[in-house]
């Protein structure tokens, strides 16, 4: 079977596809996930192949991307043929306090643990609750079934990343325990050349952004957008303006030869009268 892929293509990437561990790496990308060390085989087995697969899976216009923390996922081009997936406000913000947690010394002193409920605390100590409660009902009046909702929405928003690779059930199944992947820089991207991760990204929480290497791109590129479409309009009013300009010309020069005409007419009928007085 290997020299009959090798007759299609690269040898490496036919070693790739038929290696036993492709079919739960590549559907683990395809739905999103993050590989990161802690996936010991399956981040391997990306580290030995990353070039042939990022080649691979540009044919479905995504990138194979490796994170500066080392983990790996699918990053989709605007023409992916692969379906691609938004998080939501909550989902963000609370990817970025997962963030936070990463980053704090909470996280060695707990061994790396941590729960739902600590989530949620922090959630509420870092966001502004008002906004958070608005994300959940625009009418919320701060009550406490608007507070239940918003629990149940983040509980529902960790089951998400979960899915995505962020973080990793331990202990029993509902004890809502579970240790944070260094995945979750995907929603730290802003802090990683500053010099305080941690205030830098308490403030961005604080202030309700929830910026990815996605919508950081996605920023630039509609500022690019924005730049070109106003150097094209520039160019509309200005081919638009070239005819208006030609047609007040013209009209210009109409005038000026039925005023030419008038005194040439006038200076006839003159010359007439005069001719009939002598």
């Amino acid at each position: 079977m290997l020299n009959q892929l090798q007759d299609l293509m690269p040898k490496k990437l036919a070693e790739a596809i038929i290696n036993p561990l492709f079919p739960e790496v590549d559907s683990q990308l395809r739905a999103g996930k993050h590989i990161s060390l802690d996936q010991l085989d399956n981040h391997a087995f990306l580290l030995d192949f990353q070039y042939e697969l990022d080649q691979f899976y540009r044919r479905y216009h995504v990138e194979l991307i490796r994170a500066p923390e080392g983990f790996f996922y699918l990053r989709p081009k605007a023409n992916t043929l692969i379906a691609r997936s938004v998080l939501t406000e909550l989902e963000m913000l609370v990817g970025k306090v997962l963030c936070y947690l990463y980053l704090s010394p909470e996280r060695l002193a707990q061994q790396g643990i941590f729960s739902t409920d600590e989530v949620y605390d922090e959630l509420l100590n870092l966001a502004d609750q008002d906004k958070l409660l608005r994300i959940i009902n625009q009418r919320s009046t701060g009550s406490d079934l608007d507070k239940k909702k918003l629990a149940e929405k983040m509980r529902s928003a960790l089951n998400r990343l979960r899915r995505l690779g962020m973080i990793t059930n331990v202990g029993e199944q509902n004890s809502g325990k579970f240790i944070i992947s260094e995945a979750v820089f995907r929603f730290g991207a802003e802090v990683r050349a500053g010099d305080n991760y941690l205030e830098a990204q308490a403030r961005l929480i604080k202030e309700g952004e929830a910026a990815t290497d996605e919508s950081l791109a996605l920023m630039k590129q509609a500022k690019l957008d924005a730049e070109l479409q106003g150097q094209t309009e520039h160019l509309a009013t200005a081919e638009l303006n070239q005819p208006l300009e030609k047609s007040i010309e013209e009209e210009n020069e109409e005038q000026i030869k039925q005023m030419l005409a008038e005194q040439e007419r006038l200076i006839a009928a003159l010359e007439t009268k005069l001719a009939g007085d002598e």
